[in-house]
């Protein structure tokens, strides 16, 4: 334990580093490079500072949050600090240009952190079996970041060795094939390296199953159902669901038997690691009285609500209906508490909240396996957990008459603000139809983000833009 909080201290050494150029590409620490980096436990050291980028990408504010579940149907922004109109575009998808900030600041949190990785995976090879494991783990995060980032940017310059700012200037946007190929090979090194999570190296680090289930789902976004199945049955059986839906977010039930891959918080205030904002940013604007302030983002839609059959008891362990006023006043607006953690301590008017977040988990990969067998057996499964009618029995909702539409309302319920809903629309094919009838009234989706404006005026004769910008 003295050990890891060691390596947990540096790890933010090295993830807080970077500059403002490009790709974010700086060396760690031009003073020490040479002398790093020289032994497995330089590696195990630089390793944990690759899992702490974890913290800035997948946060209440991050790429996967935005893009993943504030620009669908499931929630909208309520948040009036900062840039409003930066917010407003993901929320609304109108509004999105090439200098909105959080779209840049994004670009650069995903560079930086691939920097970080790959000159861990350059530096470690060379010293042979006894970093294999590291190598591989560091593999599986390059792959799951850069399938966020394709999926948000399609073609991205596919950088696989640590390289100076200078350098950066000559890389072109890689196809989107050539990116979604390496994420493949990655996780296939990855999965055919690492153990089972029942043999994982410290709570939280990657294993074969993690790349296995995020293999799965990278196949179903390339429409390869077959490979999706073949990789998401490595998994199938390995894991159970917990008994009480609930208990998922249970502060003392962390990395739970349902879990795959999860991001660690810190649980007692001498940890080393961070302290997570979920529950502050994810309750209502400036409420005072839920938590100290109150962030507005991700609010819970009505359009969310209302997909919740009668009795389902996941939207009430999901989502609470309003809270009250000091002064006993009801304020009618929902909003997630999957991350509540009423005894956090407060700083700044932001609760240190102790939740993990989990990333993968086992009805994720029971929900793919009907979407990608067209078998509602593994969907049912999920719905026996919470007592509601299998699919094709009597009571089960009338309208969602093909195993597909099933799959992709049970996902909506099952992972409500989990930051999946977006990419499920556009993998369903069905964002358009979804988001034109909901209550943001979407005429036009945002399917790809701009590239920042300033990557583009550093390399004017590289760097092409997406369509319509």
């Amino acid at each position: 334990m003295r050990k890891l909080k060691y390596l947990l201290a540096s790890a933010f050494i090295f993830s807080t580093v970077g500059c403002s150029d490009f790709l974010e590409l700086n060396p760690i620490s031009n003073a020490n490079e040479n002398g790093f980096y020289k032994t497995a436990e330089d590696m195990e050291t630089a390793l944990v500072s690759a899992y702490a980028t974890l913290y800035n990408i997948w946060g209440p504010e991050g790429l996967p949050s935005f893009y993943g579940e504030l620009m669908s149907d499931n929630v909208y922004n309520d948040n009036t600090a900062g840039t409003v109109a930066d917010y407003e575009a993901f929320d609304n998808h109108t509004g999105m240009t090439t200098t909105n900030t959080l779209v840049e600041g994004y670009w650069e949190t995903y560079y930086k952190s691939l920097f970080i990785i790959n000159q861990l995976i350059a530096k470690g090879t060379p010293l042979g079996e006894e970093v294999v494991q590291y190598i591989a783990e560091a593999k599986f995060l390059r792959a799951m970041y850069y399938f966020d980032m394709v999926r948000a940017w399609g073609d991205v310059p596919l950088i696989l060795t640590p390289v100076t700012v200078s350098e950066s200037y000559g890389i072109a946007r890689t196809p989107a094939t050539q990116v979604y190929a390496q994420i493949v090979q990655d996780l296939k090194d990855a999965a055919g390296v690492l153990p089972p999570k029942t043999n994982e190296r410290f709570a939280g680090a990657a294993t074969c199953d993690a790349a296995n289930a995020l293999l799965g789902k990278v196949y179903l976004t390339l429409g390869d159902k077959t490979n999706a199945t073949t990789y998401l049955n490595k998994v199938y059986g390995k894991f159970t669901l917990e008994d009480n839906y609930a208990d998922l977010w249970n502060l003392n039930n962390k990395n739970c038997k349902e879990s795959i891959f999860e991001i660690q918080y810190a649980t007692t205030t001498s940890s080393s690691q961070p302290y997570s904002k979920y529950w502050s940013m994810f309750t209502p604007l400036d409420n005072r009285i839920i938590t100290a302030w109150g962030g507005g983002m991700n609010q819970v839609s009505a359009d969310l609500w209302n997909a919740y059959e009668t009795n389902d008891p996941r939207r009430d362990a999901s989502i609470a209906n309003g809270y009250y006023t000091a002064k006993g006043d009801f304020v009618a607006t929902r909003y997630c508490i999957k991350w509540k953690d009423t005894d956090a301590t407060v700083n700044n008017l932001r609760e240190l909240a102790r939740n993990n977040f989990i990333i993968l988990r086992y009805a994720d990969v029971l929900l793919m396996l009907s979407e990608a067998t067209g078998d509602a057996k593994y969907l049912n499964e999920v719905r026996e957990r919470v007592s509601m009618p299998y699919y094709g029995a009597a009571g089960y909702p009338s309208e969602y008459t093909t195993v597909a539409a099933a799959v992709q309302h049970e996902r909506q319920v099952e992972l409500a603000m989990e930051f999946h809903r977006w990419y499920d629309l556009q993998r369903f094919g069905t964002a358009a139809t979804v988001m034109k009838n909901c209550s943001k009234n979407v005429s036009s989706p945002i399917y790809m983000l701009p590239v920042p404006q300033k990557v583009i005026d550093q390399n004017p004769s590289v760097i092409t833009q997406n369509d319509p910008y």
